[in-house]
């Protein structure tokens, strides 16, 4: 295929991983730096894509009962302080306000790193009788967190994201809502992302500052690597009791909320990058690329092949195919290229000739494999079903990768040699202790990505301290 300098000015993945996504970021024109560390511009191509991720997800919020609402991006420090564990768990991470205008502030307020706080607040206002509940609300809003090391999508001082917040009269309502949340994560990362996730329960020291449990969804990226996906929290009843979010049930006897909160964010974007990239740019899976179909009119100068293009794209755009047609005055050669940067998943290359014909050339941007397809009434339905196998493909290249990455291991010497050399998961047992999770930390760099309670052999052994086991643990250098 055709190069241009945009495709040769990025880094080989092999070469330097940090720095091919870098380029990818920035040449693909999915964002661009601020003049403030960590708050990046979302440029339209990315945006687009964080659209197409909310307008699924949205609708499957909608689908389960919950409501979208939008809280105050700031909270009063005093609020913030109400819930001990959260408190700690987010303060070396936020962002003050102590002066409005020329005033100092009574006082401070901190920019939103989360917002727990804010709708506790409200709830125990509006929650009087359990017929007010349950109460299922969802924002999408960003959220700023004081970062030291940032990267685009992946780790910045502001990134866009939704947060779920609920309120139930029973324990058993909210774990399952829990656990509801976290399979529409999964379902949305197979369906739309095409990306297989691991998924279990945080340890109690990855877990979310002032949950009782929280379960995580985990992608693989090509590196070895792993990134936190998504998240699922049940809190119990301890901000209920923190903020006195009542209700008075059936039985006439006052009783604190059941409450959980989930989120994903913009990470899915770098998720999407680094798990489906190649060194010519993006490869982007059908249902998250702003533009499905690019039409590239060859000899285009030439009579009819622009107004070929056009009636072709009006074509599939009749079907839902979100397409364009590259008419600018650039070569063909420099055509395909931008097209592949930029992961479009079909590229539809006609001419003269092919006009001629009745016919087109169609390529995948997933493997570059291409076919001639008639030019007829059914040209849509031969790219919907293209789409489909395109994301089947890459969902099945992702799997793969994943469980040829998860690497089961019962002797802690050999954690090592695993990370350094073949990267993924380490699955072994754990006991339960933190000393042991802190070992793999302190000796391998890898933290525990989440675990299967109560799920180890009968005679398995901890590898890290030798007692008994009593989970099936996964360990990972992570992003």
């Amino acid at each position: 295929m055709a190069k241009n300098i945009k495709n040769d000015a990025i880094t080989s993945r092999d070469e330097n991983f940090a720095q091919w996504y870098t380029d990818v970021c920035r040449k693909a024109e999915l964002m661009d730096y601020s003049s403030v560390k960590g708050f990046i511009i979302y440029r339209p191509y990315g945006y687009a894509m964080w659209e197409q991720i909310q307008n699924y997800m949205d609708k499957r919020f909608k689908e389960t009962g919950h409501e979208n609402v939008y809280m105050p991006l700031v909270i009063p420090e005093s609020l913030l302080q109400k819930e001990k564990d959260h408190v700690e768990g987010f303060a070396p991470e936020c962002a003050v306000v102590t002066r409005g205008g020329v005033n100092e502030l009574e006082e401070n307020l901190i920019i939103r790193p989360t917002s727990e706080t804010l709708f506790s607040e409200h709830y125990a206002k509006i929650v009087k009788s359990y017929r007010d509940l349950p109460k299922k609300y969802n924002q999408w809003c960003s959220v700023v967190r004081w970062e030291k090391t940032t990267r685009p999508f992946l780790r910045g001082s502001e990134f866009l994201w939704q947060e779920g917040h609920t309120v139930h009269a029973t324990e058993e309502e909210a774990r399952k809502e829990t656990l509801q949340m976290r399979d529409i994560y999964l379902e949305t990362a197979k369906d739309v992302l095409a990306i297989p996730m691991l998924t279990g329960r945080k340890t109690d020291k990855e877990k979310f500052a002032g949950a009782e449990e929280t379960y995580t969804i985990e992608a693989l990226m090509h590196d070895g690597k792993v990134l936190q996906s998504g998240t699922s929290h049940y809190f119990g009843q301890g901000f209920a009791e923190a903020f006195g979010i009542q209700f008075l049930d059936k039985d006439n006897k006052q009783k604190f909320v059941h409450q959980t909160s989930w989120g994903v964010s913009t990470r899915l974007l770098g998720a999407i990058i680094m798990v489906h990239g190649d060194d010519n740019g993006l490869v982007l899976p059908p249902r998250v690329a702003p533009t499905q179909v690019v039409i590239v009119p060859i000899m285009q100068k030439k009579e009819g092949v622009l107004d070929k293009a056009y009636e072709m794209a009006e074509q599939l755009k009749k079907q839902g195919i979100r397409v364009k047609v590259d008419d600018s005055d650039k070569s063909p050669g420099w055509k395909f290229s931008e097209a592949e940067m930029r992961g479009i998943p079909v590229r539809i290359e006609v001419g003269p000739r092919d006009i001629e014909n009745g016919q087109c050339i169609v390529a995948k941007r997933n493997d570059g494999k291409k076919e001639t397809v008639a030019l007829d009434e059914h040209l849509g339905d031969y790219v919907i079903n293209l789409m489909n196998t395109i994301h089947d493909e890459m969902y099945k290249k992702a799997e793969e990768h994943l469980q040829a990455h998860i690497t089961h291991s019962e002797d802690f010497n050999e954690f090592g040699d695993i990370l350094d050399n073949k990267g993924g998961y380490i699955e072994t047992y754990w006991c339960g202790d933190l000393d042991c999770e802190m070992k793999v930390k302190d000796e391998y760099q890898a933290t525990s990505r989440c675990y299967r309670p109560d799920e180890a052999k009968e005679d398995a052994v901890c590898p890290c301290c030798g007692k008994k086991a009593k989970h099936i643990i996964y360990y990972a250098r992570a992003y």
